[in-house]
């Protein structure tokens, strides 16, 4: 991708700003052509009360991400899955959520994202209905696709929405830690939950504890959330680019299908080769119809800013690589040293609390006093040790001299994400705010399908070795997580070059 010389601003550029109390700031008018900027809801109260609605809704995605992983065999016993279309339990969300996001958060832009957010909130809480329903895998891989197309219309215009609330940058910094710890708290709270709830109740419950959330969400966030502009809808009205929305949609689609699919066909089989080429070809005709469209779905320009192209190639290898850390630990813990599903949940819940308290506690005063590209590097670092400590697990760990020091590490995480939240969106205008938090999704969806084939294969192939060589279960299991480990390392050090050379210092006064 193209980067432009000149540095991005630390922020998204101004719009009016909501005043602490007072009457409702008036929509700026739009240009030509172009849907109006939404009016700020009234007060700092109801800015946050939206902050809280926004929040709810990444919870709701990210909980569902998570709560699945730890059902999947009561899931399986059930419905009677084969082991291979178990897995498209979690392929049919990836595939809908990450090839739909870039899509929807370009629409949430001409139609109106408080629109996007609705809808998108309503498909995902009745496909949780459905899926808690379900009968028969059919069914259930069905409402998990529909699950993804709902949450990928919601999270696409989430962070497009949270920069139009809180313009001021410490108020800005303090919402995206909120955002951000709700997302990682989410993740470790669902595998928690989902061992809770399958032990006590059954599997379909993992489904039905989105209703309340979900429900809850939409009573709140229709008062709470900006009304669109007056004019949202009239980029649709002016002409979408409909051939670019096929491509792009079916591009990333193909691609993620065949990604998580590398682990049954392999990485050169014909199947891979094959449909990786064809969404390339795909991807590649998306790119010159933007350059040539007059209504260009996603507008080439915010390719050229390189704070923006830095952030989301660091995100896609910081989560590829932390794949590694949130699944492969918890199957470590599981498959080497006998933990079931609940205490999993509760020898990780460590890292959400570190995680939580320095999102919450000290990502915003640091990105405001040292700029969130140092924030950025020193969380990468911490990351990078935790990753290390990983490699040199032994088979019998004893969780508090190996794990424990590996928990408070990922504190790391809490420091990297809400300063990389905040340039990945520094450089899109109120116009582009929706395609810009699309985007940031959309590789972080990338990212992960990138983490499951890649390090999940590896794995998988040095532990089939080891034990084809007489080594016990335990450690040919072990030894694969290392090489999965070593290479998530690899990966974020990779993310720290990318951030020295592409992200420039942000240090505000």
């Amino acid at each position: 991708m193209p980067a432009a010389s000149a540095p991005a601003p630390t922020s998204a550029p101004a719009v009016p700003t909501t005043p602490p109390t007072g009457p409702t700031t008036p929509a700026a008018p739009a240009a030509p052509g172009k849907p109006a900027a939404p009016a700020a809801p009234r007060g700092l109260r109801s800015r946050w009360t939206a902050l809280a609605v926004l929040s709810t809704g990444v919870l709701m995605t990210v909980l569902d991400g998570s709560i699945v992983t730890v059902a999947m065999p009561a899931i399986q016993k059930d419905l009677g899955f084969t082991p291979a279309g178990l897995s498209w339990v979690v392929n049919a969300y990836l595939i809908a959520f990450g090839s739909l996001l870039l899509l929807a958060g370009r629409l949430g832009d001409l139609i109106g994202r408080k629109r996007m957010f609705l809808a998108g909130t309503g498909v995902f809480t009745g496909a949780s209905l459905l899926a808690g329903f379900a009968g028969s895998p059919e069914v259930l891989i069905a409402a998990r696709f529909l699950q993804g197309l709902g949450s990928a219309m919601a999270a696409a215009v989430s962070l497009g929405i949270l920069i139009t609330l809180f313009t001021e940058p410490r108020e800005r910094a303090k919402a995206i830690a909120v955002f951000s710890f709700t997302g990682a708290a989410g993740a470790s709270l669902g595998q928690v939950l989902g061992g809770v709830l399958t032990d006590a109740l059954d599997w379909h419950w993992i489904f039905f504890i989105n209703l309340p959330i979900g429900l809850a969400a939409l009573a709140l966030a229709l008062p709470a959330l900006p009304k669109d502009g007056v004019q949202a809808g009239s980029g649709l009205r002016a002409g979408a680019d409909v051939l670019g929305a096929a491509l792009v949609t079916a591009g990333l689609m193909l691609g993620i299908y065949t990604v998580v699919e590398v682990e049954q066909y392999g990485w050169l089989s014909a199947h891979t080769l094959g449909l990786g080429a064809l969404s390339l070809a795909l991807l590649a005709g998306f790119t010159l119809r933007q350059a040539k469209a007059r209504t260009p779905l996603v507008p080439l320009r915010i390719f050229r800013n390189r704070t923006v192209v830095g952030a989301n190639l660091v995100q896609m290898l910081m989560v590829a690589a932390l794949f590694s850390f949130q699944i492969l630990v918890a199957l470590y813990l599981q498959n080497v040293l006998g933990y079931g599903a609940a205490e999993t949940g509760l020898a990780m819940l460590p890292a959400a609390v570190v995680i939580g308290a320095i999102s919450l506690g000290a990502s915003a005063p640091l990105n405001s006093r040292f700029g969130e590209r140092n924030v950025l590097l020193t969380g990468l670092a911490l990351l990078v040790a935790a990753l290390g400590l990983l490699t040199r697990l032994p088979v019998q760990a004893d969780y508090v001299t190996d794990l424990l020091p590996v928990m408070l590490l990922a504190a790391g995480f809490g420091l990297a994400l809400p300063a990389l939240t905040a340039l990945g969106m520094s450089g899109a205008d109120e116009q582009d705010a929706g395609l810009a938090s699309g985007l940031f999704n959309t590789t972080q969806q990338i990212g992960m399908a990138l983490g499951v084939a890649v390090l999940s294969t590896l794995a998988a192939s040095r532990t089939d070795s080891l034990l084809s060589t007489g080594h016990s279960r335990a450690e040919a299991l072990t030894s694969g997580y290392h090489l999965a480990f070593g290479i998530g390392a690899g990966l974020l050090v990779t993310a720290l070059a990318v951030t020295t050379v592409l992200l420039r210092s942000t240090r505000r006064r």
